[in-house]
C-alpha cells in the first residue's frame, strides 16, 4: 500500500509540474499569437452563425404576429450562446488544431533543447487529425449537454473529455516521435496515467472563457507528459 501511495503522489507532481510549466507557456508571446487566431476563426464562426439565425428568422417565418417572430429569434439566439457556452472549446479545437504541431515544437525547442525536436507527421495528417478530433469533440459534447438539465452533465463532461483529451494531445506529442501506429499502442500502455492527466484540461474546459484556452494548454501540458512518460519507461526521444 506505501508504494502504490508513493506512486500516486509521485503521479500527481507530474501533473502539477506539467501543468505549471504549460500555464507559463501559454502565457508567452509565441502561444498568445496562436490563440488569438484560433479564437478569432471561432467568434467568426459563431458570429456568422447568429447573424445567419436573425436574417433566416426575418426571412422564413411570417407569422400573423410581428413581435412573435422577434421572440423566435432571439430564443434561437440565444440557444446558440448556450451553445457557445458548452462548445467553445471543442469548436476551438478544430481551429488551434491547425497550429498544434507549430506548438509542439515551440515547447520542445523551450523545455528539452538537447533533445531532437519530434517531426510533425505532415500538413495533410495534422489537418485530418484536428478536424477528426475537432468533430469528435463536437458530437460527443453535444450528446452530453442535455444531461446538463440533470445536475451530472458537469461530471459526464469532465469524465468524458478527460479521455477524449487525453487521447488525442498525448497522441498529437507522441506521434512527432513515432510512427501513429506505435503513438497508439504507447497510449494504451499507459491509458490509466494518461486518462488521469486528462483531468487537469479537462476541469479547465468547463470553465467559461479559460475553456478557449485548452487546446494549446493541453499541447504543452501533454508534451511534457509525454516525455515524462518515455523516460519512466525508457523510450528515447532524444
Amino acid at each position: 500500500m506505501p508504494v502504490r501511495v508513493e506512486l500516486y503522489a509521485l503521479g500527481l507532481m507530474v501533473m502539477i509540474s506539467a501543468a505549471i510549466r504549460a500555464v507559463n507557456d501559454v502565457l508567452s508571446p509565441a502561444f498568445r499569437s496562436v490563440l488569438w487566431k484560433a479564437v478569432g476563426l471561432t467568434l467568426l464562426l459563431f458570429s456568422g452563425l447568429l447573424a445567419a439565425i436573425w436574417v433566416g428568422s426575418s426571412l422564413l417565418l411570417t407569422l400573423p404576429w410581428p413581435w412573435l417572430d422577434e421572440v423566435i429569434a432571439a430564443v434561437a439566439s440565444l440557444g446558440l450562446l448556450v451553445a457557445l457556452f458548452f462548445l467553445m472549446a471543442p469548436v476551438t479545437a478544430i481551429f488551434a488544431g491547425l497550429f498544434l504541431d507549430t506548438v509542439a515544437d515551440i515547447v520542445e525547442r523551450k523545455h528539452y533543447p538537447a533533445e531532437r525536436a519530434g517531426q510533425p507527421p505532415g500538413t495533410f495528417s495534422s489537418i485530418l487529425m484536428a478536424v477528426q478530433f475537432g468533430l469528435l469533440v463536437l458530437l460527443v459534447n453535444i450528446l452530453v449537454l442535455p444531461t446538463v438539465f440533470f445536475g451530472i452533465g458537469a461530471l459526464i463532461m469532465l469524465v468524458v473529455n478527460a479521455y477524449l483529451l487525453s487521447r488525442e494531445f498525448f497522441t498529437m506529442a507522441a506521434v512527432r516521435h513515432m510512427p501513429i501506429r506505435d503513438a497508439h499502442e504507447f497510449r494504451k500502455s499507459n491509458a490509466g496515467r494518461i486518462w488521469a492527466a486528462g483531468l487537469v484540461p479537462a476541469g479547465l474546459a468547463l470553465i467559461p472563457f479559460v475553456n478557449i484556452l485548452v487546446p494549446l494548454f493541453s499541447t504543452s501540458y501533454f508534451v511534457h507528459i509525454f516525455k515524462r512518460i518515455s523516460k519512466d519507461e525508457g523510450l528515447r526521444t532524444g
